[in-house]
């Protein structure tokens, strides 16, 4: 059997919970590295502060990109499911389409770099993050449907429940 022969459920499930938990893992190494709290509270920011309980509901709320990234990519899963570096052409999809040439002015995109006033250097210095996610969930999405498992998906069911749980907790919780 190969790795694409899996219906858009177990595919959605997976390629979500990859999402999910790399989203949460590298977005806490980047709250933490890059000092969101003070880059977001900035007042030329132009994201909401990160003490709002919808940037607490952001990584559980990561579901419906999980959806998107399924409904968009399952025609294609052959393709890095199956393939030879199946894991660098689903990245290469990521950065290709999702980071560098997107269809909106985005920090780190070509559009970007050319139509923001963001300065440059400072727009390549965020990238780290989604380079990595991307990567992250590119490299465990293909390697968990070339050897599935009832383990993997315990151990991820656990982890996306715990992202979620956190995330609730995050936004409905009172803060100190």
């Amino acid at each position: 059997m190969k790795a694409s022969d899996v219906g858009f459920g177990r595919f959605f499930f997976r390629i979500t919970a990859c999402h999910m938990v790399t989203y949460m893992v590298v977005g806490f190494m980047a709250y933490t590295i890059m000092d969101y709290p003070s880059q977001f509270n900035d007042e030329c920011s132009i994201m909401i502060s990160t003490d709002s309980p919808r940037v607490a509901l952001g990584p559980a709320l990561q579901v419906f990109r999980g959806l998107i990234f399924a409904i968009v990519l399952y025609p294609f899963r052959r393709i890095f499911l199956d393939e030879r570096l199946g894991w660098l052409k689903l990245w290469g999809l990521f950065l290709g389409l999702a980071i560098f040439s997107t269809a909106g002015p985005t920090a780190g995109s070509v559009e970007g770099m050319i139509y923001t006033k963001l300065p440059i250097a400072g727009q390549i210095i965020g990238l780290w993050e989604v380079v990595l996610q991307t990567f992250a969930m590119s490299v465990l999405m293909v390697f968990w449907s070339r050897r599935p498992s009832r383990a993997w998906a315990v151990v991820m069911s656990v982890l996306v429940a715990l992202v979620v749980l956190m995330s609730v907790a995050g936004a409905v919780l009172p803060r100190p």
